[in-house]
């Protein structure tokens, strides 16, 4: 049996490491849940392990904003410390308060 505990959480805000863009995360999987041909697009030399869990951001770079995907080893806090601009961050979400984004409501 596999057990896998996320080291992030629902409503933090979070950095890619290699990447520069930051996003909220709204979900977690606790091991890689997107298709193969996803996986496979990534670069051999930089693809994560699927044993770890993943996480489902509302990002946001310079440029735009949209949904990432992408594993916890490939994150950190955000030092910034500062609210993420996301468009659809209400929907889910309240007002940014101490670093973090509330639930508007219980999710599974």
């Amino acid at each position: 049996m596999l057990k896998s505990n996320a080291k992030y959480h629902l409503g933090q805000v979070l950095r890619h490491r290699k990447h520069s863009f930051r996003g909220v995360v709204f979900d977690v999987d606790a091991i890689f849940s997107n298709t193969q041909e996803w996986y496979d697009a990534i670069p051999e030399e930089s693809r994560p392990a699927k044993n770890q869990p993943f996480y489902h951001l509302l990002a946001e770079n310079d440029e735009s904003y949209y949904v990432a995907y992408v594993s916890e080893q490939n994150l950190i806090p955000d030092a910034l410390g500062g609210p993420v601009g996301h468009p659809d961050l209400p929907d889910l979400f309240g007002d940014f308060e101490d670093g973090r984004y509330p639930l508007h409501y219980q999710m599974n």
